[in-house]
C-alpha cells in the first residue's frame, strides 16, 4: 500500500529550523524527521512512498537523489570519470520514494488530490511529515478494513491545542479543528484513505483536508477512529525539537520500531 506524506507546509512556528529548509527535514538524531516517520511505515512493510512537495521541496529532491552518498562511507578515486566505491548498505535499498512539486500555496486537500493519479489501489495510508508514533501501522489497516469506513484516522491523547474528535463507537461524529479547550482525542495523522471517496471530497488547490473532507466524512459516519494509546508527538516547534532529540540521545526513542 502506498504511503503519501504531506512535506510541503511553510512550517511558520519552527521559522528558527525553517527559514533554512523544509520542517520535514529538520533533524532528529541527525536524520530528518521525515526519515524517521518513512523508516516507520517500512519496518511495517510499506514502502512505496509519494512524497508531495511545496516549500523548499527541492531540499529533499536533494537529499533522496544522493541518499546513497551522504549515508555511506565512500572512496572515490579523482579524474576525469570519478567512481566511487561504497563500502556498506543501507536498509532502505527497496524504498521506493516519488517525489511530486504539489505547489508552495497548496493546502492539504490540494496536495492529496495533485498525487492521486498516481495510485493506482483503491486504499492509500497518509501522514504529516513532521510528527512520529509508534502506532501499529498493520493493525490500523485492518481495523479500517473492518471497520466499512471510507476513511480512517489514529486518535490520540496529547493535551490542548490541537482539534478535538467527538468519537461514539469507533465513528467520528464530530470534527472540531481547533477548539479553545479540553482533553479529548485529537487527530495524530496515520490514516488510511478510499482513493475514491477523497477524491471526491477534494475540490481543487485552497482545499483543506481537515475541513471540508473530514468534516463531510465525519457528518456522513464515514471517518473512523483508530484509538491510539501509545507514544506520538509532532514536531511545531523549537522545545518539541529539542524534546525529540532528547528521546534520541537518550537511547529510547519510543518511535523506534526498526
Amino acid at each position: 500500500m502506498k504511503v503519501v506524506l504531506l512535506c510541503g507546509g511553510l512550517g511558520t512556528r519552527l521559522r528558527e529550523e525553517t527559514d533554512y529548509r523544509p520542517k520535514p527535514m529538520v533533524p532528529v538524531g541527525g536524520r530528518p524527521i521525515l526519515w524517521h516517520i518513512m523508516k516507520h511505515y517500512a519496518a511495517h512493510g510499506h514502502r512505496e512512498f509519494i512524497l508531495c512537495l511545496g516549500y523548499k521541496g527541492e531540499f529533499i529532491k536533494d537529499y533522496f537523489r544522493n541518499y546513497h552518498w551522504n549515508t555511506s562511507d565512500v572512496t572515490l578515486r579523482l579524474g576525469a570519470n570519478a567512481e566511487p566505491v561504497y563500502h556498506n548498505t543501507h536498509d532502505e535499498e527497496d524504498w521506493t520514494v516519488t517525489m511530486i512539486d504539489t505547489g508552495e500555496k497548496t493546502m492539504t486537500g490540494g496536495r492529496i488530490g495533485r498525487v492521486l493519479r498516481f495510485i493506482e489501489d483503491d486504499e492509500f495510508l497518509m501522514t504529516y511529515g513532521d510528527g512520529v508514533s509508534n502506532v501499529d501501522i498493520n493493525a490500523l489497516i485492518d481495523f479500517h478494513r473492518g471497520s466499512g469506513a471510507a476513511a480512517t484516522l489514529t486518535a490520540v491523547r496529547p493535551s490542548g491545542r490541537f482539534g478535538e474528535l467527538d468519537i461514539r463507537e469507533d465513528r467520528v461524529r464530530n470534527f472540531m479543528e481547533k477548539p479553545k479547550e479540553g482533553h479529548a482525542s485529537i487527530n495524530g495523522g496515520f490514516f488510511v484513505l478510499n482513493k475514491h471517496a477523497v477524491g471526491e471530497l477534494i475540490d481543487g488547490d485552497s482545499c483543506v483536508f481537515e475541513q471540508r473532507p473530514l468534516r463531510h466524512l465525519s457528518e456522513t459516519g464515514r471517518l473512523a477512529a483508530y484509538q491510539h494509546d501509545g507514544f506520538w508527538q509532532c514536531m511545531d516547534n523549537i522545545r518539541e525539537m529539542e524534546m525529540l532529540n532528547e528521546y534520541w540521545a537518550s537511547g529510547n526513542a519510543p518511535w523506534k520500531t526498526w
